[in-house]
């Protein structure tokens, strides 16, 4: 049986069901497709995907999300790959889509988020699992109380040179849900100068630099009046089922900030 579907990028794709052998090359997707209880159809994952912790015992590693092992791919035989337009290369996205079925998602957003998890859950024929995985996020986020009194934010992912998160970004999109104001009116991950920067409060992001405590004496020493804060950056990058547990340390990091 052939299903014709379109993605978030906006791609008609065809895929032969039932999926019994799925590739997933994204990390906070592939914890989503167990979340939905299709571990079992899982053939290949990046090296990168790390939740749940034991599944890359069980299932072939097929490189990195930007540098994927393509043979490899071809040898697992699968009948459907789940990529992401940010996190995966384009060349090898064309690569792969003439010989399997290629589903991209483009998440700039929660709305995205949640619209991505709908869909996969109908293309996986998990609909009932995924709308209440949409439904219990939609309720927390509902019930989040944002900053009283908004803050200008800087988001850094990366350390020599610093680079952020900027606007037209997912996490740009949960700042803003929180109550912060991004100090950056750019789009998408640019290299960042301090020193000619005026956050209020500066989050040093886990992933994909593993920003650590002594790095926040060394942004203290630019920004001795800002707020300088460790970040969970799971929290705020993974867009799959991760987002459940979400609100909950979204709560703490507001209710600890002062």
């Amino acid at each position: 049986m052939t299903k014709k579907t379109t993605d978030q990028m906006g791609r008609e794709v065809e895929i032969n069901s039932p999926l019994l052998r799925i590739i997933s090359i994204v990390p906070s997707q592939t914890e989503l497709l167990v979340d939905l209880g299709l571990e079992k159809n899982l053939v290949g994952i990046t090296k990168f995907c790390i939740h749940p912790k034991d599944l890359k015992n069980s299932v072939e590693q097929v490189g990195g999300t930007k540098n994927l092992t393509i043979q490899k791919i071809i040898a697992l035989k699968p009948n459907l790959i789940i990529g992401n337009k940010e996190e995966n290369s384009l060349e090898d996205i064309q690569e792969l889509e003439k010989l399997f079925p290629v589903w991209m998602s483009d998440i700039y957003s929660l709305d995205d988020a949640l619209e991505m998890i709908s869909q996969l859950g109908q293309l996986t024929d998990t609909s009932e699992k995924a709308n209440e995985i949409v439904t219990e996020i939609s309720s927390q986020f509902s019930v989040l109380k944002p900053l009283l009194k908004r803050k200008s934010c800087l988001y850094l992912i990366w350390r020599k040179p610093f680079m952020a998160a900027a606007k037209n970004t997912f996490i740009d999109d949960l700042l803003n849900r929180l109550g912060f104001e991004n100090s950056l009116s750019v789009a998408r991950y640019p290299e960042v100068d301090l020193t000619k920067l005026n956050p209020e409060v500066i989050l040093l992001s886990s992933e994909p630099y593993p920003f650590k405590n002594k790095h926040i004496e060394e942004i203290k020493l630019i920004h001795p009046n800002a707020e300088v804060r460790l970040v969970d950056g799971e929290f705020f990058s993974w867009y799959g089922s991760r987002i459940l547990s979400a609100v909950n340390y979204f709560e703490n990091l507001l209710s600890e900030s002062k």
